[in-house]
């Protein structure tokens, strides 16, 4: 039995990379007093989100992937696999972007494909979700909007993926805010599709989120770990924190397929794309 201490993040991030970087060291170091392997941080963690999403708003700090940043997270990493958002300067272009690392380097990269709203007057859109491989077994990553759509996760199980890390800044509704964040119609979204994503596909789901306010947004933050059943081991709500849960993955995924495999059991000729 090979068991794997996970932890998803809430917490609040700013266009103060160094004050950003400090929380991340903390964090860091508060997951490996607990053992944690795998650690995710949320979308645009380096530098901060947008402060709106009408189309204007002023963007984060854009990083190169093999720039000086991206080598001090993984300096931080060391020994612990983690996932972290940023706004990547792809030559031209700017991207809503993930990375995993590990103190050895880059482990995968990812270009947030699906954008809400205006982000697209920031962000050039990312084109592929493609599982990899690390040291606590194969990962996918998506970012927020991403997993309002099934065909994102089901593209990484396919590709293999035992887990998904979902990275996200996701707000309380823009219209007919609930006055307590718990009850908020965003939140709630945000929670089924972090359960629907991991039972259809019957993988594990970390599911990380920016907390407190930027700008115009009051992010929701309901970091969680999810089982491959559907079920929430580990949340923390509407607080900033992070979700801790210990989990056989592979024993995991083994049981929840035994009978009905979800993927197995798929019948892809039944459901043609773009015919007719």
């Amino acid at each position: 039995m090979s068991m794997l201490k996970m932890a998803a993040v809430a917490a609040p991030f700013d266009r103060d990379l160094d004050g950003d970087f400090a929380r991340i060291e903390k964090l860091i170091a508060e997951a490996r007093t607990e053992g944690v392997g795998l650690l995710a941080l949320p979308e645009a963690c380096l530098g901060g989100y947008l402060a709106n999403l009408d189309g204007g708003a002023e963007g984060p700090p854009a990083l190169t992937l093999d720039g000086p940043e991206i080598a001090r997270l993984v300096a931080l990493a060391g020994d612990m696999v983690v996932t972290a958002g940023y706004c990547e300067d792809g030559g031209g272009v700017l991207y809503n972007s993930a990375v995993c690392v590990t103190g050895d380097g880059i482990l995968g990269h990812h270009r947030k494909v699906h954008q809400p709203l205006r982000e697209s007057a920031s962000y050039g859109a990312g084109g592929l979700f493609e599982a990899f491989d690390t040291p606590v077994g194969r990962l996918g990553m998506m970012i927020c909007y991403d997993k309002a759509f099934p065909e994102s996760a089901r593209a990484l199980a396919l590709s293999g993926a035992e887990i998904v890390v979902c990275m996200s800044a996701w707000p309380g509704s823009r219209t007919n805010a609930s006055a307590d964040l718990a009850e908020d119609r965003w939140k709630r979204r945000f929670d089924l599709f972090d359960r629907a994503r991991a039972l259809e596909n019957q993988i594990v789901w970390l599911s990380a989120n920016q907390s407190g306010t930027f700008g115009d947004l009051n992010f929701v933050s309901s970091a969680k770990i999810v089982d491959p059943g559907g079920e929430i081991l580990a949340d923390t709500g509407v607080a900033e924190g992070m979700a801790v849960a210990e989990l056989d993955v592979r024993e995991a995924l083994e049981t929840a397929r035994r009978s009905m495999a979800h993927l197995r059991d798929r019948r892809p000729e039944a459901y043609p794309v773009g015919v007719g």
